[in-house]
This record gives structure tokens, sequence and C-alpha cells, in this order.
């Protein structure tokens, strides 16, 4: 089943010698359950693609497709409740609440959904213990490694149950060790539970967690090695 769809996508930005187009017709289509890595060099529109996908951007000519849903005819109301429920998001930097605990972080999204708070204590907790923290819970982001924030970051991005999952350089603050270790947690993560997810990156270390991969170069994407 296909769950995100990107159709002749167009993005340009104004530079100082004119129009510089980012993104130019791209088309990309995403499995339900799938992990799809897409690689690029930096500046290459990796980001702009993500935020695209992900309704914080809006193309300047082409449409996305989120469960067959045009963000772009939703309402503000619908559209902020589609954020909150079918994607999930993880940034380079994990953005966590310094004030709060793992665990706490961890339930945010669901308690601004106004979820049930005793089923969202324990959804956390079993979040937590699948990216492998769960003798981390009451622990601050202060308190935590790097690559344990980062952890954090993807259960929380999880909390919802989102239909996707879009990751940004994921890794990209990491050391070799920690990032394999999340690479690794990324692609578990995916088949245990059934989610979609779009990780671009430069790093050709998580092609191996890939079901598709491709490179964005010169707006466009093409299949990575040539391959399905």
């Amino acid at each position: 089943m296909e769950i995100l769809k990107a159709e002749g996508v167009v993005r340009t930005f104004e530079g100082k010698k004119g129009p510089i187009e980012v993104l130019a017709r791209l088309d990309l289509s995403v499995r339900e359950g799938e992990v799809v890595v897409i690689l690029g060099a930096s500046g290459a529109g990796k980001s702009t693609l993500l935020h695209i996908l992900g309704t914080l951007d809006i193309p300047d000519q082409g449409r996305v497709l989120i469960k067959g849903r045009d963000p772009q005819e939703c309402s503000s109301g619908e559209l902020n409740e589609m954020r909150n429920r079918d994607l999930g998001f993880v940034f380079q930097f994990h953005y966590l609440l310094p004030e709060f605990s793992a665990h706490e972080n961890v339930m945010m999204p669901a308690l601004v959904r106004g979820s049930n708070s005793g089923e969202t204590e324990k959804q956390a907790l079993e979040l937590l213990e699948r990216v492998g923290l769960s003798e981390r819970v009451t622990h601050r982001p202060n308190e935590l490694s790097g690559g344990e924030q980062q952890r954090v970051a993807v259960a929380r991005a999880l909390m919802n149950r989102p239909a996707i999952v879009l990751a940004d350089e994921p890794s990209g603050n990491l050391d070799e060790v920690n990032s394999k270790v999340l690479h690794t947690t990324l692609s578990k993560l995916s088949r245990s539970m059934g989610q979609s997810f779009v990780i671009v990156t430069h790093k050709k270390e998580l092609l191996n967690k890939a079901d598709r991969a491709f490179v964005l170069e010169n707006g466009v994407l093409e299949k990575y090695g040539g391959g399905e």
C-alpha cells in the first residue's frame, strides 16, 4: 500500500544571482512499512524535500499525498491533526525538553493530542525499552549521551504510532559507534512496528538498512545503483 507520494514537486529559492531550483519535478512513492534512504551531498536539497514531505514547507509546483490526502487541501486544524497523527519527525538535533525526563519527553506528543495519561505512560515506557533505554527513563537530556538523546527522540517520534517517520540526518551529530546503534534501532523499529521511514542522509552506512535507496542530485531522485 502506498502511504506517501510526491508528484512533480518543484521548490525554488531566490539567490543572489537569481532563482535556484532546489527540487525539479521530483517524484517519490513510499510504501507501507518500508525504509527509504535518500542520499545527497550537503546543499542538495535533502532537508527541503523532507520538510515538504512532512508538510512543514509547501512546494511551488506539484503535490504531496499522505495516505491519499493532499495537505494543501486541509484546513489548519486538519493539517495539525495530520501532522500529529500520521507523521513523526527525527531531526539531526534531538530537540528534547531539558527540564523533563526521557519518559516525559517521549510522552509529549500523546499528551498534546489529549491521550489517556495512564496509557501514554505505559506506551512511552515500552518505546524506551524498544530503543534500549529502559534503565534511563528518569534521566534528563543532560544526563544522557548524544546517542541516547537521539534514541529518545526516535521514541518520541513513534509515540502516536505515525504511519510515516521522517528522519533528517538522524546520526549526523553522532560518532561511528552510536551511529551504528541508531541505524540498527531504526531498522528494527520499522520491521517490528510496520511503520514507514524516510531517512535523508549523507552516510552510505544506512544503505544496508534500506528497502530502497535514492540519490538526490540536481533536484531529482535517481535510484541508488540503478536497482529497485
